[in-house]
């Protein structure tokens, strides 16, 4: 049986939803959810020097294929 220590990962990350404005930040929950379904799991954000949210880091459990 595989632990997490046995195990890989793959990574994605994601531009947060915005307003209209582009300005503003929109709720990501929709994101959150479609991302989730996928098997992915939110781990952390990636933010600007100074302030606000870059990317959303997302991970999920390679397929162990080393080929890709």
């Amino acid at each position: 049986m595989a632990t997490d220590s046995d195990a890989t990962w793959e990574y994605e990350t994601v531009r947060p939803p915005r307003e209209v404005t582009m300005r503003e930040a929109a709720d990501p929950k929709d994101l959150l959810n479609e991302f989730g379904s996928e098997g992915w799991e939110f781990v952390d954000t990636i933010d600007y020097a100074e302030g606000g949210t870059k990317y959303l880091v997302f991970k999920r459990r390679g397929s162990g294929d080393d080929d890709d």
